[in-house]
């Protein structure tokens, strides 16, 4: 598969939408997508590729593809935007989660929905990512290195 392309994620009724280019017909790109649900395994959709098996012709199209799905396939009412604090970082995604005056964060590599996120809490949204910013930095030094 190819990179996901959270640069173009939309958050919407409690899924996050993330594109990527899935294939090229005839010289045309086609897109699929990816959903993450803000209550996680107890949707049928959390982590599920292009659940309404139709493809788009451009990422706006294929967001919109997702959108309509939903709306079809409503499963609960979304209380908070669960993904408004999501950055992307050298193609990664990290999504920051502010419990009880505590932060902890979500971390999805550019190709998969597996987080990888390290079991750690933190006094402050800063403070959370420029803990990941530097572990990031510091992964993307031994890669080089290697």
């Amino acid at each position: 598969m190819n990179r996901l392309l959270y640069e173009n994620s939309v958050s919407y009724q409690g899924y996050l939408i993330i594109p990527f280019w899935y294939q090229t017909v005839d010289n045309y790109p086609i897109y699929s997508y990816k959903l993450l649900s803000e209550i996680g395994y107890k949707s049928k959709f959390h982590k599920s590729e292009n659940p309404a098996a139709i493809y788009g012709s451009s990422i706006d199209n294929i967001i919109e593809i997702a959108k309509e799905h939903i709306d079809q396939n409503l499963e609960f009412a979304s209380q908070d935007d669960t993904f408004k604090h999501r950055y992307i970082y050298r193609n990664n995604l990290i999504i920051i989660c502010n419990q009880n005056g505590k932060c902890f964060y979500n971390h999805y590599p550019p190709d998969s929905l597996n987080n990888i996120a390290a079991p750690k809490l933190f006094k402050s949204e800063f403070e959370c990512i420029n803990w990941i910013k530097n572990g990031l930095d510091k992964s993307g030094i031994r890669q080089r290195i290697k």
